[in-house]
C-alpha cells in the first residue's frame, strides 16, 4: 500500500468529526449534519466543477454521516467518478463509499463494474487489490457474473503479485459461498492446488481457505492437494520459530496456517501413500509431543495458538480413527485438560472425548478418566461444561460400569439445570435398558427417574417400562410390590400414578396375598390419586378398575359404586363419560368368563428398536447419530437390551371384544373434531405406543386430519360457541385485567402451564400446533368447596372486530354450566390460523361463586409465532435470503437491556420455544444466535430469519428480524425481546 503523503490530510472532515463530537444534545447533532448535508449537496450540484480533493472530502464526510446512523441519499455518482482517479486515496475512498453504501440492486452497478474491471485490467497491484476487495465486499450476483471468469486467471498468472494472489483467492472464496454456480471449474482447479508450494506464506493462508471450500463439493478434483498439504504442515511443524519470523506467534510458527491445513486434511480419508501417511503420523506426533513441552511464554496467546493446534490434530486423528497409538495419546493429552483452569479447555477437552469415546481403539483410555468427569458433572460451574460431562458420560458407558453411571446421573439429576434435564432423563433410560443384567435394578433406576423428574419423563420412558415388564415374568411381581410402594408416598408425581395403574391392573394379582397390598387397599391407594390427576390418566385408572373386577372379584361391588357415581356417568369429558358407562354396564351384563376373555392379561409386545434412544437422536440432531449408535464397543449387548417394542408391520389385530372397549383403537373417523382431539390426548398405555397400521400417516399428517379446519362458509360463527342468551357478546367483555401482558409473555416461548390463578379459580393450558393449526385445552379447576353455578368460558379476537378481516377461526368445545368443588373440567379449542395478527383472542370467564357475579378477562396465549416451521438452511443460503430482504420495511431492529442472566443454554431454549430452528456454524461470531423459520397462515407464508447478538460485557443484546411482511417483523421483535 503506498505511503500517504502530509498533504493527503483532510482538514475540513476532521474540523466536521470534531463540531460532532462536541455537540451537546441529538438535536445539535442533527442541525449541525443537515447544515454539513445542505453545504456538500449545494458543492455537487455547483456549476463550479471539483476537483478529486475536494470529492474524496465530501465523499469522507457522507460516509462518516452514514456511519452515525443517517441516510445518505446523494452523492453516489461522485463516489463513482472517484474510481477513475489515478490517485489511491481517492480511489480508495471511492471504493470503499461503493462497498459501505450501494446496493447490490443499484443502477450504478454497471458503471462500477467497468470502473473495476479498468482497474483489474490496469496490472496496478495496488489498484487491483482495490477492485477485488470490493467485489468480495459488494458479492452480489451481477458482479460475481461479471468477474467469475476473470479472478482465477488472475490467480494463477505467473507475473500477479503476492498481494494480488491472496485478494484474489480471498474473493473468488467469497463469490463461491455466495453464488457457487458461478464458479467455473476448469484448468485452473489444478494449478490452484499448486499454490500451497508458494513461497508467500500469504498466499497460502488464502489458497487453503480456498481450496478447503471447493473440495468439500468437488473432493475428486482436488484430491492432489493431500501430498502438498502434508509437505507444507511437516515443514511449519518441524521449523523453529526463528525460522518463519514474519509469521510466528508468540512462539508459535503460522499457528493459523496449520490450523487450516489440518482442517483441509480432514475432507479426505488416510492417505493412500504410506511415504505420505508415515510423514502426516510423524508431523501429528510432532504436535502431541510438542503440547508436552513447558510454554516458552506466559502469555495466553501462546498458550491460545498452541493449543489450537492441539485441538485440531486430535480432530484429525478423530477423523481418521485408524492410529491406535495416536488415538490413546490425543485422549491421555485430553485427560490433562479436564482438570485445567481455563473453562474453555475443560469444555473442548469433554467434547473431544465424546467422539474418542465411540472408538474402539481409545474407548478404554477414555473410561480411566470416570472419575474426574463425575467431579466434574458434581463441581463445574458452567452448565455447558456439565452437560459435554453427562454427554461424555454416557458415551463412555458400558456393562462394567453402568451402575455407577446412572447412579451419577440420577444424583446429577436433581440439581440439574431445567433445559438439559429432558435429556438426562433420556440418557439414563437408555443406559438403564441397555446395560441391565438385572432387570430389577432397571425398574428401581426408571422409578427413581419418575420420583426426581417426574415432568421430564415423556411418554416413550414410561411405555417402555411396561412393555419391557410385561414382557418378561421374572420381574413383574417385584414391579408390582415396587410401584406399590411408591404409590404409598404423600405427593407422587402424574407419571408415576400412570405405571402403576398399568402395573397394578395387570399384575397386582401377584402380590394380593400380602394383607399389606390386599385387592382393596390396592384399589384405595390408587383410587385415592384418582381426583388429582389429569384426564388421560383418570382414563387409565379407569382401565384398570375394570381390571380390578376381572382379577379380585371382591372388590367389584365398590368399583361399581365409584363407576356408578353422577361425577363420571355425567362427566363432562367424553372420554371419560364413555368409558365409565360402558365398564359399568360390561361388569353388569358379562358373565365370569367373559369378562375374563375380554380383560385377559396384555400379551407380549413384539421386539423392535427402542422409541426412547430415536427421541434422543432427534433432539441432539442428526450429527449425534454415531455418537449414540456405539454399540460396536460393547459386542456383548444382546437385543434383550438393545431396546425393543411393538413395530407396526407385527401388531397383531385387535379382538372386537377388546376393541368395544376403546382399549386399542383409536377414536373412529367419523367422531366430530372436539370429541376426537380429546381422545387423542388420552393415551391409553393398554394399547402400546405402535398400535398403528403400518401405513398409517404420520404423526404430523394425523395431527393435521385430526385437526379439521372451521368450515369456510360462516367463519364469524366460530369465534364463540353458539351462546344462550344469558352469554357475553364480544361487546360485552370486559378489558383484560391489568397482569394479562405478563401473562401472556409467559407462554410466547412455551406451550404449557398455568395461565392464571387466583383463590377461586385456576386455569391451565396445554397447546400444540402444526403447519397454521392448532388445539389447546384449558383444564378450570374450582380451588374452592362450593359449586360455580352458570360457568360460561367465552373466546373472541378483538382484531377481526376491529379490522372486520378473519385472522384466526377458534372453534370451541362448550363445558359444563356447574362446576363442582374441586374439581376441574377441559375446554378444547381447535384454531386456525387465515392470516398474519397482531392481537391475540381474548378468554372471558363468567360464573358465579355464592350468589356473587365473577368475571376475568385474559390474553389467551395464541402469539403468531405459534404458527412458526422452523427452517433448516446452509450459510450461504441464509446469507443470500438475508440480502434478499434488505428492504427498510422488511427489517425490525432492537437494542435492549437485559431483564434476566445471560445464559447461552437458556437463550438457545428460548429461541426454539419461540419456533425457529437454530442455525449453527452461520455467524462468523460463534457467541451469536441465528434463526430461521415460516410463519404458516391459510393465506400465505412468511419467510423469517432473525439474528441475537447478546453483549455479555454491556449486559445488552441487539435483535434483528426480516420477513417478507413489515407488520410481522414488527410483532416478532417486540414478542421475542421481552423474552431476555
Amino acid at each position: 500500500m503506498p505511503a500517504v503523503s502530509k498533504g493527503d490530510g483532510m482538514r475540513g472532515l476532521a474540523v466536521f468529526i470534531s463540531d460532532i463530537r462536541n455537540c451537546k444534545s441529538k438535536e445539535a447533532e442533527i442541525k449541525r449534519i443537515n447544515k454539513e448535508l445542505a453545504n456538500i449537496r449545494s458543492k455537487f450540484k455547483g456549476d463550479k466543477a471539483l476537483d478529486g480533493y475536494s470529492k474524496k472530502k465530501y465523499v469522507c464526510k457522507l460516509l462518516f454521516i452514514f456511519l452515525l446512523g443517517h441516510d445518505i441519499d446523494f452523492g453516489h455518482m461522485e463516489a463513482v467518478n472517484l474510481l477513475s482517479s489515478n490517485k489511491y486515496t481517492e480511489k480508495q475512498i471511492g471504493y470503499l463509499f461503493i462497498s459501505v453504501l450501494v446496493n447490490s440492486n443499484s443502477e450504478l452497478i454497471r458503471l462500477i463494474n467497468n470502473a473495476i474491471k479498468n482497474d483489474l485490467a490496469s496490472r496496478n497491484p495496488t489498484f487491483m487489490c482495490l477492485a477485488l476487495h470490493c467485489i468480495a465486499n459488494v458479492g452480489s450476483r451481477e458482479m460475481g457474473e461479471a468477474f467469475a471468469a476473470d479472478i482465477p486467471r488472475i490467480l494463477v498468472a505467473g507475473d500477479s503479485m503476492d498481494s494480488v494472489k491472496q485478494s484474489a483467492a480471498l474473493c473468488l472464496l467469497r463469490l463461491y459461498k455466495a453464488s457457487p454456480d458461478l464458479v467455473p471449474m476448469g484448468e485452473w482447479t489444478a494449478r490452484v492446488v499448486h499454490l500451497l508450494n508458494d513461497q508467500h506464506m500469504g498466499v497460502v493462508t488464502a489458497a487453503v481457505s480456498l481450496i478447503t471450500c471447493l473440495c468439500k463439493k468437488n473432493p475428486d478434483d482436488f484430491k492432489t492437494c493431500i501430498s502438498l498439504a502434508v509437505s507444507r504442515l511437516s515443514r511449519i511443524v518441524s521449523s523453529a520459530s526463528t525460522d518463519l519470523q514474519d509469521y510466528t506467534y508468540y512462539f508459535v510458527p503460522a499457528p493459523w496456517l496449520s490450523v487450516k491445513l489440518l482442517r483441509l486434511l480432514q475432507c479426505y480419508p488416510p492417505p493412500e501413500d504410506a511415504a505420505v501417511k508415515g510423514r502426516l503420523v510423524e508431523c501429528l506426533e510432532t504436535v502431541l509431543n510438542k503440547a508436552q513441552e513447558p510454554p516458552k511464554s506466559k502469555k495466553v496467546q501462546h498458550s491460545n495458538a498452541k493449543n489450537a493446534i492441539l485441538f485440531e490434530t486430535i480432530s484429525l486423528i478423530i477423523h481418521y480413527d485408524s492410529e491406535p497409538n495416536l488415538l490413546v495419546r490425543a485422549c491421555n493429552q485430553l485427560g490433562q485438560f479436564l482438570q485445567h483452569r481455563e473453562t474453555n479447555l475443560r469444555y473442548l477437552a469433554l467434547e473431544s472425548m465424546c467422539t474418542l469415546a465411540s472408538s474402539e481403539f481409545s474407548h478404554e483410555a477414555v473410561k480411566t478418566h470416570i472419575d474426574t468427569v463425575i467431579n466434574a458433572l458434581k463441581t463445574e460451574r458452567d452448565v455447558s461444561v456439565r452437560q459435554r460431562a453427562a454427554d461424555l458420560l454416557y458415551a463412555m458407558c458400558d456393562r462394567s460400569n453402568a451402575k455407577q453411571i446412572v447412579s451419577e446421573m440420577l444424583r446429577y439429576l436433581e440439581t440439574a439445570d431445567y433445559a438439559i434435564r429432558e435429556e438426562i432423563v433420556l440418557k439414563v433410560a437408555i443406559l438403564a435398558e441397555k446395560y441391565a443384567v438385572d432387570y430389577s435394578w432397571y425398574v428401581d433406576t426408571i422409578l427413581n427417574l419418575i420420583r426426581i423428574a417426574g415432568d421430564y419423563v415423556s411418554e416413550e420412558v414410561w411405555y417402555r417400562v411396561l412393555q419391557i415388564v410385561t414382557n418378561r415374568d421374572d420381574v413383574q411381581g417385584y414391579a408390582a410390590k415396587t410401584v406399590f410402594e411408591a404409590l404409598q408416598a404423600p405427593a407422587c408425581h402424574e407419571n408415576m400414578v400412570k405405571v402403576g395403574g398399568y402395573i397394578l391392573g395387570e399384575f397386582g394379582n401377584l402380590i394380593a396375598g400380602d394383607p399389606r397390598s390386599s385387592p382393596p387397599v390396592q384399589f384405595s391407594l390408587l383410587h385415592s390419586k384418582f381426583h388429582l390427576c389429569s384426564v388421560a390418566t383418570r382414563a387409565l385408572l379407569l382401565s384398570t378398575y375394570i381390571k380390578f373386577i376381572n382379577l379380585f372379584p371382591e372388590t367389584k361391588a365398590t368399583i361399581q359404586g365409584v363407576l356408578r357415581a353422577g361425577s363420571q356417568l355425567r362427566n363432562a369429558d367424553v372420554e371419560l363419560q364413555q368409558r365409565a358407562v360402558e365398564y359399568l354396564t360390561l361388569s353388569s351384563v358379562a358373565s365370569t368368563d367373559v369378562l375374563a376373555t375380554v380383560l385377559e392379561e396384555m400379551p407380549p409386545f413384539p421386539e423392535r428398536e427402542s422409541s426412547i434412544l430415536a427421541k434422543l437422536k432427534r433432539k441432539k440432531g442428526p450429527g449425534a447419530a454415531s455418537a449414540l449408535d456405539d454399540g460396536r464397543r460393547d459386542p456383548s449387548s444382546n437385543d434383550i437390551n438393545g431396546g425393543v417394542e411393538p413395530t407396526p408391520s407385527t401388531v397383531s389385530t385387535p379382538s372386537p371384544s377388546a376393541d368395544l372397549l376403546g382399549l386399542r383403537a383409536a377414536p373412529p373417523p367419523a367422531a366430530p373434531p372436539a370429541s376426537a382431539g380429546a381422545g387423542n390426548l388420552l393415551v391409553d398405555v393398554f394399547d402400546g405406543p405402535a398400535a398403528q397400521p403400518s401405513l398409517g400417516p404420520t404423526p404430523e399428517e394425523a395431527f393435521l386430519s385430526e385437526l379439521e379446519p372451521p368450515a369456510p362458509e360462516s367463519p364469524m360463527a366460530l369465534l364463540a360457541d353458539p351462546a344462550p342468551a344469558a352469554d357475553p357478546g364480544p361487546e360485552d367483555i370486559g378489558p383484560p385485567i391489568p397482569e394479562a401482558d405478563e401473562l401472556l409473555n409467559k407462554f410466547v416461548c412455551k406451550n404449557n402451564g398455568v395461565l392464571f390463578e387466583n383463590q377461586l379459580l385456576q386455569i391451565g393450558v396445554k397447546s400444540e400446533f402444526r403447519q397454521n393449526l392448532g388445539r389447546m385445552y384449558l383444564f378450570y379447576g374450582n380451588k374452592t368447596s362450593v359449586q360455580f353455578q352458570n360457568f360460561s368460558p367465552t373466546v373472541v379476537h378483538p382484531g377481526d372486530l376491529q379490522t372486520h378481516i378473519l385472522s384466526l377461526a377458534v372453534q370451541t368445545k362448550r363445558v359444563a354450566a356447574q362446576v363442582d368443588g374441586g374439581a376441574q373440567v377441559q375446554q378444547v379449542l381447535n384454531i386456525e390460523c387465515l392470516r398474519d395478527f397482531l392481537t391475540p383472542p381474548l378468554l372471558s370467564v363468567r360464573f358465579r361463586y355464592g350468589g356473587a357475579p365473577q368475571a376475568l378477562t385474559l390474553k389467551l396465549p395464541v402469539t403468531i409465532n405459534k404458527f412458526f416451521q422452523p427452517t433448516e438452511m446452509a450459510a450461504q443460503d441464509f446469507f443470500q435470503r438475508w440480502k434478499q430482504l434488505s428492504l427498510p420495511q422488511q427489517e425490525a431492529q432492537k437494542i435492549f437491556k437485559a431483564n434476566h442472566p445471560m445464559d447461552a443454554e437458556v437463550t438457545k431454549a428460548k429461541l426454539l420455544g419461540f419456533g425457529s430452528a437454530l442455525l449453527d456454524n452461520v455467524d462468523p461470531n460463534p457467541e451469536n444466535f441465528v434463526g430461521a423459520g415460516i410463519i404458516q397462515t391459510k393465506a400465505l407464508q412468511v419467510g423469517c430469519l432473525l439474528r441475537l447478538e447478546p453483549n455479555a460485557q454491556a449486559q445488552m443484546y441487539r435483535l434483528t428480524l426480516r420477513t417478507s411482511k413489515e407488520s410481522v417483523s414488527r410483532h416478532l421483535c417486540e414478542l421475542l425481546a421481552q423474552q431476555f
